[in-house]
């Protein structure tokens, strides 16, 4: 390899990841992604990669070391910095968000599996070895990219306006509320919950009233999306995250919509989070006018399952 990015030290779990790999579900495999496709998206786009390139997703402090060539970094988005050939740089742990995410110019020139660059450690494939970071892994570039102009504060206004830490997540009624009646639905709407600490990149755990329904394990097994909200037994609500099983039996009450996706995820342990119900238009509306949508994309992925 002829310039890579040492990992240093690391304070806590960190994978490779990028902007997906769709298509595939089909073979029973997740779609992956970014657990905050915003801020992969800002980072990318200031040290000039395309917005679903490969890159670092870090839940805690991260120590670099540029090997081979100067390096341009950004961290979330921010202004990059200029990494000095055998320069160390540390990135703290994240405070404002859940995650954080280390772009390089060039990007990380990792394996590309089944269309994707993404770690998707619950099968054990992509990214790094398929597995989390470890210090001493050497990463490889890609050829240093075109320098990207500094993003604007249009831009950072937007990117805090999708994460707002305050915003309730908008939601589309699921293909089983039918089944947990109006109730149930209401108290879904009408609660606040928080974010559990057993929360993962398969689904984050919501703590909170429990939602009633009378399904029993005996509902059939039906494709799943991210942002799907599952309703345990126990009436605890799972919205799925980007490394979700591809099928499921719990009953889906709503799911949220793909705008609101890194909303969720950027929010840490015991966060609160409140549901709001949408129309169709105004989800299709809120991911066209979105950040981290990729040109040419309008729709809302979550039509399928609701047979929208």
């Amino acid at each position: 390899m002829s310039a890579w990015m040492e990992i240093v030290g690391l304070g806590a779990p960190a994978t490779v990841q990028d902007g997906g790999r769709p298509g595939v579900m089909h073979h029973g495999v997740p779609p992956g992604g970014a657990w905050v496709p915003e801020l992969l998206v800002a980072a990318n786009r200031a040290v000039g990669n395309a917005p679903g390139a490969s890159a670092m997703e870090a839940f805690g402090r991260l120590e670099l070391r540029a090997r081979g060539r100067d390096v341009r970094v950004s961290v979330d988005g921010e202004a990059p910095s200029l990494l000095a050939d055998g320069a160390t740089l540390t990135v703290p742990a994240p405070t404002r968000y859940a995650v954080r995410y280390v772009a390089v110019d060039g990007s990380l020139a990792v394996p590309e599996v089944l269309g994707g660059q993404g770690t998707l450690w619950v099968a054990r494939l992509g990214g790094w070895e398929g597995r989390p970071l470890r210090t001493g892994d050497r990463l490889p570039l890609g050829p240093p990219a075109t320098p990207a102009p500094s993003p604007s504060e249009a831009d950072l206004s937007r990117l805090t306006e999708a994460l707002d830490p305050a915003a309730p997540l908008r939601v589309l009624p699921g293909p089983d509320a039918s089944r947990f009646g109006e109730a149930a639905v209401a108290l879904l709407l009408g609660s606040t919950f928080t974010v559990s600490p057993s929360s993962d990149r398969v689904g984050q755990r919501l703590e909170g009233p429990p939602v009633p329904h009378g399904d029993e394990g005996a509902g059939t097994s039906r494709p799943m999306v991210r942002g799907a909200i599952q309703v345990t037994l126990s009436g605890t609500p799972i919205v799925l995250g980007p490394d979700h099983p591809t099928t499921g039996g719990y009953p889906l009450i709503a799911a949220v919509i793909r705008a609101d996706w890194g909303r969720l995820g950027a929010r840490r342990p015991g966060a609160p989070v409140r549901f709001q119900a949408v129309s169709l238009e105004e989800a299709q509306h809120a991911w066209k006018h979105h950040p981290a949508r990729p040109p040419g994309t309008t729709s809302d992925p979550v039509r399928p399952i609701l047979g929208a």
